[in-house]
């Protein structure tokens, strides 16, 4: 159904409601209109790496974990994978007339906010710290999830516009300020290619300002969305903002007149309660008729195009696709892409036919909520670390195991010492041939303000140091002098210096989903290569960072960052040893100034593996560019022991463009160094891969 179509049957629906009916349905929780066959709806669903809170479905690698596999075709697959489940549900909830929340087709995912501090708490529901890489999995997520059927499959949702990126503790009264410069570069791009490239069905204000105006009503972010990006879907708030007006930004003096603010400035649905107070506002002229029934035909616009009211080819969707073994080999195909191997000094991947007594050490090797991360769904089964690791060994290795320490208290039982499970780590480490250690967080310690129970500021990070109960059992394994491998399972950047100095190998897993055990046993036993890149920058120190609540990007993440990173964005190891051999320009398409690059890759190692063609882009000679090369292509290939190949990349025509401090994006001539590898050309990238990315000389 097309968009005119879906807007004209809601038009005429909307005409037929009386006003106290069409303010009814700008909230979330819709009731229904049974005079004109309107079934209550509610709009609040959650879809970040699979159908949440509602009941089993299948569990993928959380966001971030996504981000690390540089997949855009994979993540394309996964969505629709999570739209065949959700539209699944639908079905059968509907079928019995429960439309509760967590029920319907709106999915407020994904979350394309920039992750630009380590600190933060929910970066691990982004794709990471680059604006292009953002915005290319955005947009394939988006795609995937809506489908291209004749109706939508399922309306995806653009959060959250704009620039939050924490502080948690602050964020129902804090002024993010950013420049036009950083807006345009940096924080606005991915949400731009989700609505023009991806057609986007829903956009989602922050609970931050941003540069003084509510960004559930703001005039200058409006502008940009509907405006200058021709944004036709509907702008939902996030939950509660709207009440944070005038309770906490104090922009208003009570709901009624935040209501209106919202509603007035184009803020079609209210997650919360304020917009029971739409009538009121009304009724002392603060909002028009007009502006209602406006917001009600976008709203069920999107109803429409869902096909909600005259039926969908999405209808006959079985309950029995959900967890499907299809998308269960899915979410552990996406895990073993995720896994990013940061260190390997020849031990991986483990040899089991030579170990026979293997130690499993750590609080997340046998925890299920290190494999969800947050706004999850139920799995019906959890293969833990632990589980995959023993169920693919089998009897044919020992397997010895200890939690070795809580995940941040100081003992596992109450009447217990401190540390009271450290001499059983030990006794493991000893009696081993090969330790695996997994360390790291769970969505107890990062995550969304509220919805933690740990003293980390609301559910960001204070620093980037694991919990000390944890650094004291890494202490205690290294001291055994025992071949280790230490596994992180977190979402953010951890200080793994110590890790780097002690330990043999290093694989972060991230959050990886239902099956991260099985894809971790695979990968480390060597059945499939790791392949992941690290989506943010794994920082020495957050000295070198500004002020948390600082919005500018100098010295945030990789494209501003001085000084060298602990491990840089673009960085992973493969089992493998790929090379870019050359790469050459092909002439730029004159009308749309884009172009290509053609790269030579090699694998010269004894091993198949997958991995990551980057592309960075530098203006040389522009004051306005950023400061070091960028993102600005990428290709996921596969690429067999001793195999040489040829692949295709094209430039878009912005990887030659600047934003200058009014934040106007311009084309630029000049000299542009471009850099063709499988990781960043960055001093530390090149000292830990001991290979340099391509280079070429550009003029335009």
């Amino acid at each position: 159904m097309k968009r005119e179509e879906a807007r004209s049957k809601a038009q005429a629906l909307v005409s037929k409601m009386t006003l106290e009916e069409k303010a009814s349905q700008l909230r979330y929780d819709a009731p229904a209109i049974e005079r004109l066959g309107v079934p209550a709806y509610n709009w609040w669903n959650e879809a970040l790496h699979g159908v949440a809170r509602a009941g089993q479905a299948t569990v993928f690698p959380q966001a971030i974990g996504l981000g690390a596999t540089f997949d855009t075709e994979l993540i394309g697959e996964i969505a629709a994978a999570i739209s065949t489940e959700g539209r699944a549900k639908y079905n059968a909830y509907s079928a019995e007339g429960d439309r509760d929340i967590y029920k319907g087709l709106t999915f407020w995912s994904p979350n394309v906010n920039i992750f630009r501090d380590p600190r933060w708490g929910r970066g691990h529901e982004t794709y990471g710290e680059d604006p292009y890489l953002t915005s290319r999995l955005g947009v394939a997520f988006v795609k995937g999830l809506q489908g291209d059927g004749e109706t939508m499959k399922a309306a995806a949702c653009a959060k959250h516009f704009a620039v939050h990126s924490g502080p948690e503790a602050l964020r129902h009264e804090f002024d993010a300020e950013a420049t036009a410069k950083d807006m345009e570069e940096t924080y606005l791009p991915a949400f731009e290619a989700l609505v023009q490239e991806a057609g986007v069905e829903a956009v989602m204000g922050a609970y931050n300002r941003v540069n003084g105006e509510p960004a559930c009503a703001s005039r200058a972010l409006q502008k940009k969305l509907r405006g200058d990006w021709g944004f036709e879907g509907h702008f939902v708030s996030d939950c509660w903002a709207i009440r944070d007006f005038h309770e906490n930004h104090l922009v208003t003096k009570n709901a009624t007149e935040s209501a209106a603010l919202a509603v007035n400035t184009g803020c079609d649905l209210n997650c919360g309660n304020t917009y029971l107070y739409i009538m009121k506002a009304y009724q002392e002229g603060l909002v028009t008729e007009e502006t209602i029934t406006e917001a009600a035909v976008r709203l069920f616009t999107t109803r429409h195009l869902l096909g909600l009211f005259d039926g969908s080819e999405y209808d006959a969707i079985p309950y029995t696709e959900i967890e499907s073994p299809e998308h269960l080999a899915m979410a552990q195909k996406a895990a073993e892409e995720s896994f990013v191997l940061l260190k390997n000094n020849g031990i991986l991947p483990l040899q089991k036919e030579k170990i026979k007594t293997i130690g499993l050490i750590g609080p997340n090797m046998d925890s299920r909520a290190a494999l969800a991360g947050n706004y999850h769904g139920t799995a019906s089964r959890y293969v833990t670390i632990q589980e995959g690791i023993q169920d693919y060994l089998g009897t044919c290795v020992r397997v010895l195991t200890s939690v070795g320490c809580s995940l941040f208290r100081d003992r596992t039982e109450g009447l217990s010492q401190g540390q009271d499970r450290l001499a059983e780590a030990r006794a493991v480490a000893r009696a081993s041939d090969v330790v695996i250690l997994c360390v790291g967080l769970d969505e107890t310690l990062e995550g969304e303000e509220g919805d933690t129970g740990n003293s980390y500021a609301s559910g960001d990070k204070e620093d980037l140091q694991l919990p000390k109960v944890q650094r004291e059992l890494m202490e205690t394994v290294a001291a055994c002098g025992k071949p280790t491998v230490l596994l992180l399972m977190a979402g953010s950047d951890i200080d793994l210096g110590y890790a780097a100095e002690h330990f043999d190998a290093i694989l972060d897993l991230w959050y990886p989903g239902c099956e991260g055990g099985c894809a971790a046993a695979r990968v480390l036993f060597g059945d499939v290569s790791p392949s992941g890149k690290l989506p943010v920058t794994f920082y020495e120190t957050l000295e070198e960072l500004p002020e948390f609540t600082d919005y500018s990007m100098q010295g945030c993440t990789y494209r501003y960052m001085t000084g060298k990173a602990q491990y840089p964005f673009g960085y992973g190891l493969t089992y493998g040893d790929v090379e870019v051999t050359a790469a050459r320009i092909e002439t730029e398409d004159a009308v749309s100034g884009s172009g290509a690059v053609v790269a030579e890759i090699a694998n010269h190692g004894v091993r198949d593996t997958q991995d990551v063609v980057q592309v960075y882009v530098k203006n040389t000679d522009s004051a306005d560019a950023v400061p070091n090369p960028q993102l600005a292509a990428f290709a996921k290939i596969f690429v067999k022991a001793g195999e040489t190949k040829q692949v295709t990349l094209p430039l878009a025509a912005s990887a030659f463009t600047v934003v200058d401090a009014e934040g106007v994006r311009r084309e630029t001539g000049g000299t542009y160094e471009i850099y063709v590898g499988c990781s960043q050309p960055d001093e530390k990238s090149v000292e830990l891969t001991g290979v340099k990315p391509v280079e070429i000389i550009f003029k335009r």
